[in-house]
């Protein structure tokens, strides 16, 4: 009788252990199947804000640099691959004493295990180059201000000179010891603001030809925007028409006759190298490396410490410093043993660091890296 019911009673441990190793084999069956789309959910997202911001700092980096006049360098994430597996294993393992007694237990394992690699390549070489230092084409600033952005904002980056209205063209290199000419400039991108904002400013192909880039004045009896458009006319000397021509030939103005010059708006576009380094400019420096001689200090007609921030581009742009990680930073970098960052809040900022990638992308994404490519493993 005992013998009988110490059988029944090993058949019955076994038969449980039998059954927790079922439960678990389903479970982890469940599990695998339900944990392709729940990576695809957790991952993605997380790789997407990582190149967002990796990129974003590489930008915000080759400011600064171009501030302490440091080379600026450009790496093209080409493939993130990862590839995830998670496997299961279940079985019985045996175990007896010296005493003759038996034991049966399960012997369950779950691996994880993720492999990420990601593919850098340079941005250099000659179609590189040239896209950079080469000015915008104006269809650029169609496409920008078709999309809405402010035509302050376009122009106030974009733009070098607007008929003989220059928008501190000594900012296009390296930081001057002059103060820059601008004042005019930005008196006029504030009137151009203004009729926007009112919804009386058009920029488009003209229908007719398809090929000429025109600026409409729609009609108005509001006395501010008369006056805005009288602002306009008299800075740029055109005449009372309310159709005029957008050309980036600047020369053409030279060679016209007045009629047509009085119907014309020569553009001289930056090129993306010359709008970075017009935006360097604005980096805050430290003291003590202005005092080191490591950044050039710009000076006015008096002799005091000119402020970027004045500028047409320097009103909407302005990158900060400190010694400290900041927490309330969109993207810091850490250089030269300093912490340079955008604030969170300032939205004019953010708002024109996002127009400079857009354009970036716009003129870089047309020529393909042919350096080799460094592939990286992460672990």
């Amino acid at each position: 009788m005992t013998v009988e019911i110490m059988r029944f009673n090993i058949l019955k441990n076994t038969y449980k252990k039998i059954g927790l190793i079922a439960a678990c084999s389903l479970a982890l069956s469940g599990c695998q199947s339900w944990y392709g789309p729940s990576a695809l959910n957790e991952t993605h997202p997380a790789y997407n804000q990582a190149m967002v911001n990796s990129l974003s700092q590489e930008m915000l980096l080759n400011l600064v640099r171009l501030k302490y006049r440091d080379r600026p360098y450009f790496l093209s994430i080409n493939t993130v691959t990862a590839s995830m597996s998670l496997k299961s294993s279940f079985g019985l393992q045996s175990s007896s004493t010296v005493n003759g007694s038996s034991g049966v237990s399960p012997d369950i394992g779950v691996t994880f295990s993720q492999s990420p690699t990601i593919s850098y390549a340079p941005l250099s070489g000659e179609d590189f180059l040239k896209s950079i230092l080469s000015p915008l084409p104006i269809e650029s600033v169609l496409v920008m201000a078709q999309s809405g952005w402010r035509i302050e904002r376009i122009f106030g980056l974009c733009l070098e000179m607007i008929n003989d209205v220059p928008n501190a063209p000594s900012a296009s290199g390296p930081t001057p010891k002059e103060a820059p000419h601008y004042k005019t400039f930005q008196s006029l991108v504030q009137s151009f603001d203004y009729l926007q904002s009112q919804h009386l400013i058009e920029i488009g192909v003209n229908p007719i030809s398809g090929k000429e880039i025109e600026i409409h004045f729609l009609p108005t009896e509001e006395p501010r925007a008369l006056s805005e458009i009288r602002n306009l006319r008299d800075l740029l000397q055109l005449n009372d028409s309310t159709m005029y021509q957008l050309s980036n030939n600047f020369l053409a103005n030279n060679y016209s006759s007045l009629s047509e010059k009085n119907k014309l708006l020569s553009m001289r576009l930056r090129s993306i190298y010359s709008m970075l380094y017009y935006l360097s400019q604005t980096v805050e420096v430290p003291v003590e490396h202005q005092k080191q001689g490591l950044v050039t200090q710009t000076k006015t007609a008096t002799g005091e410490n000119f402020q970027w921030t004045n500028t047409p581009a320097g009103r909407l742009f302005q990158v900060h410093s400190g010694e400290d990680k900041p927490e309330n930073a969109y993207i810091s970098v850490h250089y030269r043993d300093t912490w340079f960052y955008i604030a969170d809040n300032d939205l004019q900022t953010k708002s024109t660091f996002m127009l400079l990638t857009q354009l970036f992308n716009l003129q870089a994404g047309q020529s393909k890296a042919t350096n080799p490519t460094l592939t990286i493993p992460v672990r």
